[in-house]
């Protein structure tokens, strides 16, 4: 039996998408490789929000074709979207294909697998989609020039559930996408280019999947999308995720649902008093900052300043005194002075962050900061980024020392030791519960160090 294997980089967006790549390859025959070595096509899912997530993919090509040279290589996600040319020049790659149309991978995997040398006299069919004047016999055993299929990302109207409880993942926590794309243009960011507009799955779909999930085992899912708060206003009427939570609440026998990241503006009393309001919703809320500098702010298009940011955060904590509260935040950008560092550290010095994501500022081709005119020094970055983690740690620290004492209801994960068994808790808290255990079971666990 032919065989494959997928290796994601990124987000939960792009996990999903995996996912759901992973259960169609499955469903359509295929077997998933024990590793890459021995697998007959492998798909790498790529990220391209920074020049380091680019570097990433590139180099997992060239070590695929160093350990399995026989290997069909497919690149897809967002950097095969922004930059299909590219990655075709790399060495042993077979097909780039972009996010505009992942959804046919499963088809043309089946047809490099299936040439006509090898089942009958029939060659495989050539998608309708790929113009023939780009195509000789792609479905050729012979290696050639990789084959780019790559289309308008904003004419891509259909957003792919996913999630699951595949036996090939080693996910207990499955993926539900119920949104994709961004309608805002932060100046840096890139990832509006490479997935379109905003665009969300229907209420009755979203449920159905959430069902489905439950039917299959899971306990716990976690809604995500590329701007999760923007779901549902795509649709006429107007949609909102609360009303959707409420729905799969109502609907459906997930125990718990926990959220991806939401934009600040999208936090609103409301949604907060929801959360707060009800034990089968996980107290996590991940809310980008990206700066603590107002002049910052302004410079990369974000649509709030620091007070308001603070005023947000500081309703999550009043409501929800235990819950997780993560942030992402940019150093480096063009034109960030010492002023507006000192400005960002001490914002984050003051709030109850639980834990921060720090990234480096990056210039991505086609955004307004393509060409930063006024870059901070490279070495002035990465002493900042360090500071900010440091920082970081010491307030995840606190946050794991406030645990300390209490008893948390917690998710076993398919990972563990010997004699411990790594749990999630609602509050994001990971830990090591005695004892081996079967994933996907609850525990109450009493937090002791």
């Amino acid at each position: 039996m032919a065989t494959f294997s997928i290796e994601n980089f990124g987000c939960r967006a792009t996990e999903a998408d995996a996912s759901a790549l992973r259960r169609e390859l499955l469903a359509s025959g295929l077997a998933l490789a024990d590793e890459q070595a021995s697998a007959d096509v492998v798909v790498l899912n790529t990220c391209t929000v920074t020049a380091a997530a680019d570097c990433q993919a590139r180099e997992a090509v060239r070590k695929i074709r160093r350990a399995n040279p026989a290997a069909r290589i497919i690149v897809t996600g967002c950097y095969a979207q922004r930059a299909p040319e590219e990655l075709a020049a790399l060495d042993g790659v077979t097909w780039v294909i972009g996010n505009s149309h992942q959804a046919e991978i499963p088809g043309l995997v089946r047809g490099l697998l299936a040439p006509a040398a090898r089942f009958g006299s029939e060659a495989a069919p050539v998608p309708h989609f790929v113009p023939l004047s780009q195509l000789d016999d792609p479905f050729s055993l012979a290696r050639g020039p990789a084959k780019i299929l790559t289309g308008d990302i904003f004419a891509q109207t259909v957003v792919q559930a996913a999630g699951g409880l595949a036996e090939s993942s080693d996910r207990t926590r499955p993926i539900l996408k119920i949104q994709d794309g961004c309608n805002n243009r932060c100046s840096y960011c890139v990832i509006p280019f490479v997935r379109g507009r905003s665009r969300s799955l229907p209420p009755d779909v979203v449920v159905e999947q959430a069902r489905k999930l439950a039917t299959q085992g899971a306990r716990e899912i976690v809604l995500s999308g590329i701007n999760l708060g923007s779901y549902g206003r795509d649709f006429t009427p107007r949609a909102e995720i609360a009303a959707v939570v409420r729905r799969i609440l109502d609907e459906t026998g997930i125990e718990q649902i926990r959220f991806s990241s939401i934009e600040p503006q999208d936090v609103t009393e409301d949604f907060v008093a929801l959360v707060a309001g009800n034990e089968r919703l996980a107290p996590h809320f991940h809310v980008p900052l990206q700066s603590g500098s107002d002049r910052i702010l302004r410079a990369m298009h974000r649509w709030y300043r620091t007070e308001h940011y603070a005023e947000r955060v500081q309703l999550i904590r009043r409501l929800l005194p235990d819950a997780a509260i993560g942030a992402d935040v940019i150093v480096g950008f063009p034109g960030e002075s010492e002023a507006d560092f000192r400005a960002t550290s001490a914002l984050i010095e003051r709030l109850p962050f639980t834990y921060l994501h720090v990234f480096s500022f990056s210039p991505r081709p086609g955004t307004a900061t393509a060409a930063p005119g006024d870059p901070v020094p490279h070495a002035t970055i990465r002493e900042r980024a360090r500071a900010l983690r440091a920082l970081a740690q010491e307030k995840s620290a606190a946050f794991r020392r406030s645990q300390a004492g209490r008893t948390l209801r917690a998710l076993t994960l398919n990972r563990g030791g010997d004699n411990w068994t790594e749990a999630l808790t609602g509050n994001y808290l990971k830990l090591r519960v005695s004892g081996r255990r079967p994933a996907n079971e609850w525990c109450d666990v009493r937090v002791t160090a």
